[in-house]
């Protein structure tokens, strides 16, 4: 009898932040595979009778291949397996997360989803950034900073964006930060436009860096600034300010 894989998104960080669902999965998991973002306090929550999969990235360097990641899946679910797929935030936002519930399908796989709190909206939040704003943003736009690399040509329309009003946010978007803010000037954005990094949301060692368009990346080079991060720009940004970021009680996972 086939089992059953469980496509689930842990939130932007710490136990807090999982859902009801997800903890009910994962704790009934015969086998996990998981990436690093989901963070230390998940991860050492994982059932110790479970079979765990390290299928993290580290510095760009991939455990496993993404198509070694979908035949394990299919191997240990065809095997009858109670089977959890775990990556931070949303699998489906930006997680790669469609991809494997495809794969899941054409071996007739039973695919469960279990939606996580994505980092694109928690993240800015935790600092008092919101994405939309009454006055500020009445739209909100994301965008992964990192491409398929078999692409031709990138599928951003780097024109529009830079004239769209409201607010980018960009993920896995540190290592091309200066082709996204060349590229957006390049198209007219204004330089003086208001941009925040926030790395490492909701954990120990969170950090914040404000600049503009035309200076963040120098601001970014000097400061060190490492993934995972997010990156929002637009003028929802001027709400931040700093300390916000310690109005997050991380051992508790509440305001």
């Amino acid at each position: 009898m086939s089992g059953i894989v469980y496509l689930v998104g842990s939130g932007p960080g710490g136990l807090g932040l999982l859902t009801f669902r997800a903890r009910e999965v994962i704790d009934a998991a015969e086998v996990i595979l998981y990436d690093q973002l989901p963070g230390e306090e998940i991860l050492a929550s994982l059932p110790a009778s479970a079979e765990k999969i390290n299928c993290g990235k580290f510095g760009g360097a991939h455990t496993l291949t993404q198509d070694e990641i979908e035949s394990l899946m299919v191997d240990r679910a065809k095997k009858g397996y109670r089977v959890v797929r775990l990556k931070g935030g949303d699998s489906f936002v930006f997680g790669r997360g469609g991809e494997e519930m495809e794969v899941l399908r054409e071996h007739n796989i039973t695919v469960e989803v279990v939606p996580g709190i994505t980092s694109a909206v928690a993240v800015p939040e935790c600092v008092g950034i919101p994405v939309t704003h009454r006055t500020w943003a009445s739209q909100v736009t994301f965008l992964t900073g990192h491409e398929d690399p078999t692409k031709e040509e990138s599928a951003i329309d780097w024109k529009w964006l830079a004239g769209s009003p409201g607010t980018i946010v960009i993920l896995m978007g540190v290592k091309n930060l200066p082709v996204i803010t060349g590229s957006l000037i390049e198209h007219g954005m204004a330089g003086t436009k208001p941009v925040a990094i926030i790395e490492r949301g909701f954990r120990p060692d969170q950090r914040v860096t404000t600049g503009t368009l035309a200076d963040i990346t120098k601001k970014a080079e000097e400061s060190g600034v490492k993934p995972p991060a997010i990156i929002v720009i637009g003028e929802v940004v001027s709400l931040y300010r700093d300390g916000s970021e310690g109005a997050w009680s991380r051992d508790t996972g509440s305001r």
